[in-house]
């Protein structure tokens, strides 16, 4: 795509874009995730580098521009043999639908990159990442750390050129639908970071800590709150164990209790 073609279609792109953004009822802005502030988390909102969009551009230029060739070579065939049979007006009442053939592809790929790119959003916070895609259909996903099985880098020749890479976050279930051979299963794809290492190493550290908690401050309070619990069970056995049994008022009273029964009794057997 020639450069006038493209500062026009991004043009034109600003302005389908003021549209689509009201009538489809598309978010401006980032998606909200829910925050522990009693551990004051940090939210991260970020979109994929420029260089994601360029890396996108990169490979719809070369199917457009192989699709926009072979389209050239064809009219040119077809106008030359129409024109050495004499019909020169046939070759040019084709070349307007030629002309169109060639560049709206290229005008529709220009927007459609564009709009993948400014409708994605990535959302993280020191408990889970929230991922949405989509325009017409927006799609959110969620992973909470603490289901995390492993976070990895991947970048081909092309995303390195561009400076881009991908940070997949596989949880679980991931490996075991791999080892099926059904293909990648659980898996959250964070596309076109400048950054990749540097947030994979981020997102590890908060597995870590995830992990390293359990199930959070809930979890440990239950637990604080039980073994006191047991505690004061066992010393309320300590303490009746170490009590006496009966006290010496208690035995008098019993024998005085034993004297009257027998003379109760003896004075029974007398009449």
């Amino acid at each position: 795509m020639s450069r006038p073609i493209e500062e026009a279609t991004e043009k034109m792109y600003r302005g389908l874009w003021a549209v689509i953004v009201p009538l489809l009822r598309v978010p401006k802005e980032p998606p909200t995730i829910p925050v522990n502030s009693s551990r004051g988390g940090e939210v991260r909102s970020f979109q994929p580098a420029p260089g994601w969009l360029k890396y996108m551009k990169f490979w719809f230029w070369i199917v457009l521009a192989i699709t926009d060739i072979g389209l050239a070579i064809g009219y040119v065939a077809a106008a030359a043999a129409l024109i050495f049979e004499g019909l020169w007006w046939v070759a040019a009442l084709l070349l307007p639908p030629v002309l169109v053939l060639i560049i709206v592809p290229d005008i529709i790929a220009f927007i459609a990159i564009h709009l993948k790119y400014d409708a994605t959003w990535y959302v993280m916070t020191d408990r889970s990442i929230r991922i949405r895609r989509g325009i017409i259909s927006i799609r959110e996903t969620t992973v909470t750390f603490e289901n995390v099985q492993n976070v990895k880098v991947q970048q081909g020749p092309v995303q390195r050129h561009f400076g881009i890479a991908d940070v997949i976050i596989e949880t679980a279930g991931a490996a075991a639908v791999q080892k099926g051979g059904a293909g990648v299963g659980n898996q959250a794809r964070i596309e076109g970071v400048a950054d990749a290492p540097a947030l994979r190493d981020l997102i590890l550290s908060r597995l870590k800590q995830s992990k390293s908690a359990g199930l959070g401050d809930e979890e440990r309070a239950s637990r604080a709150e039980a073994v006191q619990s047991t505690d004061r069970r066992e010393n309320q056995r300590v303490n009746l164990a170490a009590r006496p049994a009966w006290r010496p008022e208690h035995l008098e009273a019993l024998r005085a209790i034993r004297d009257e029964a027998r003379a109760l009794a003896a004075a029974l057997n007398g009449r």
